[in-house]
């Protein structure tokens, strides 16, 4: 929570000294809340979890009531979080996938057994789809290969065999400062439409096989997707700034 505004190269610091996957940063505005968030190495487009726990953060210290919607301005234009209880439900914009070409050396590097079913990207992310679950979980990619690759993140899916679960996938971006994220609600903004049209279904429910997983409920609405997490408080502290 800021003050005032910060200049990305600080905010960068901050992100690099707290070592997660993503750090978010708010800033008050006239309508809303202005809302970054940097990985340890760079400044990134969309991001789901931090947005979820901003939201949560900005319910729970009383800066915004319970039954208000939190509203965001980001580098992916207006985001808005409303509480369902227990979910927080996220609406973000769908970020289609469509047929490209991998760079070289890409399926190598992710070292995946088993078929490829389908290679896609949208403007942020490569998407592989691989023959079966048993596949996505024991993928074991080279991920010093991967940084070098001019990919800045790869998701790889595949359908589920759990019937509690529609799909399930892994998200590698060794090359953003995150080797493999836990849950990713950004990815799920291509995941949705990608399965949405493969299933012939708008709602769906998502795991993402990290080693410590996650779900994510998915409703594809055309050009926007809503995601539906959980968040907790685990840590409060105060960052003090020279």
């Amino acid at each position: 929570m800021l003050d005032e505004p910060r200049e990305a190269g600080w905010m960068h610091s901050v992100a690099a000294e707290m070592n997660l996957s993503e750090t978010a940063f708010l800033v008050a505005e006239e309508e809303g809340w202005g809302l970054r968030w940097f990985t340890p190495k760079i400044e990134v487009d969309l991001c789901g979890h931090a947005t979820l726990a901003s939201a949560h953060v900005l319910w729970e210290t009383k800066r915004l009531a319970e039954n208000r919607a939190a509203v965001f301005s980001t580098r992916s234009g207006r985001l808005t979080c409303v509480r369902n209880s227990p979910w927080i439900e996220m609406d973000f914009p769908a970020e289609v996938a469509v047929a490209a070409d991998d760079p070289p050396d890409l399926l190598k590097a992710l070292n995946i057994t088993g078929q490829v079913a389908g290679k896609k990207r949208n403007r942020m992310d490569f998407l592989v789809e691989v023959s079966d679950e048993r596949a996505l979980r024991e993928m074991a990619p080279d991920l010093r290969a991967l940084a070098k690759l001019p990919v800045r993140v790869v998701i790889v899916t595949a359908r589920s065999e759990d019937r509690r679960f529609d799909f399930m996938s892994r998200f590698f971006a060794p090359g953003a400062g995150v080797d493999e994220d836990p849950v990713t609600g950004s990815a799920h903004c291509c995941l949705g439409p990608y399965w949405a049209g493969k299933l012939g279904k708008t709602e769906m429910v998502a795991f993402q096989a990290s080693r410590r997983g996650g779900v994510v409920r998915v409703i594809v609405k055309g050009e926007r997707v809503v995601l539906c997490g959980k968040a907790v408080t685990v840590v409060r502290g105060e960052l003090s700034v020279q």
